[in-house]
């Protein structure tokens, strides 16, 4: 029986954790044990989360594969659904189906450096891949986190990037393209601040998140400073609804962002990105 076709595995609600007026984290447990041991993931993949009698959604998960029987998964309130998970306490309970789709290739990038560029609001599927390599930091060389805001005032989790930089090997940029004046550090695109960052481009992998016109001029910019192409990966985000490429909602020219992605190397997508109606 496929995934789609069984019913959601029952998970508690452990924890809500508020990251800020619009986001917050939402620790689950699969309530049956046997469940619970045979659940597996890797960063950059995602589930449906289903609140009963209201709907179903995709949700990045941001917690580590080797946390204890702990799915986490920071939301955005965006609509009906995701206003409802955010109403929930401890010991409630929802639905779960996944994981689902291709995560980062973290495997691949051992032994190289990490570059991982952001837009937006916290973007969760970089989220993992950060937690996941900061875990495991003798597997890889310098790592480099970008993040880009549209407004200073959007950036959340300033104390998890000041605690992210004071780590050896590791360095933080953060850019704003509108701040108010107490911000200190960069004003602009987070495309100028590329040229900071301390990289080798001939041992790199680039894994990037955010708006699609931000992630194409971002991964073009990599391209110039001589990054493979082909170590550059994008996660994509379209209306996903069944998660296993049946209903067609989240097709992406010839993929399907939910069984095809939404990780997928630049080459692949880079022809695509921006266009109108695909």
């Amino acid at each position: 029986m496929s995934v789609f076709c069984q019913k959601p595995l029952v998970a508690t609600v452990t924890e809500v954790i508020c990251e800020s007026k619009t986001i917050f984290t939402l620790r689950l447990q699969l309530a049956d044990l046997a469940e619970r041991a045979a659940y597996k993931f890797e960063p950059g993949q995602f589930n449906m989360l289903y609140l009963f009698g209201v709907g179903e959604v995709p949700i990045s998960i941001v917690s580590d594969p080797k946390d204890e029987g702990v799915i986490d998964h920071t939301i955005r309130i965006v609509g009906r659904v995701t206003e409802g998970l955010a109403k929930l306490k401890q010991g409630d309970q929802i639905g779960l189906r996944g994981p689902f789709g291709h995560g980062w290739p973290l495997l691949d990038a051992k032994n190289k450096d990490l570059l991982i560029v952001t837009g937006g609001l916290g973007c969760a599927p970089v989220v993992a891949a950060i937690n996941y390599a900061l875990k495991r930091r003798d597997h890889y060389r310098r790592l480099s986190i970008v993040q880009g805001v549209k407004h200073s005032n959007d950036l959340i989790w300033g104390e998890r990037y000041d605690r992210w930089r004071q780590i050896e090997n590791v360095e933080v940029f953060l850019a704003a393209d509108e701040s108010g004046p107490a911000w200190p550090f960069h004003k602009g695109r987070i495309t100028e601040l590329l040229d900071q960052v301390t990289v080798d481009p001939s041992n790199a992998l680039a894994m990037i998140c955010g708006p699609e016109g931000m992630m194409h001029a971002a991964a073009e910019k990599l391209i110039g400073l001589g990054i493979d192409p082909a170590q550059i990966f994008l996660s994509l985000e379209r209306n996903m609804q069944c998660a296993v490429g049946h209903c067609g909602h989240c097709q992406f020219g010839a993929d399907f962002i939910c069984k095809d992605g939404p990780v997928f190397s630049y080459p692949v997508v880079s022809d695509r990105l921006g266009m109108e109606g695909v």
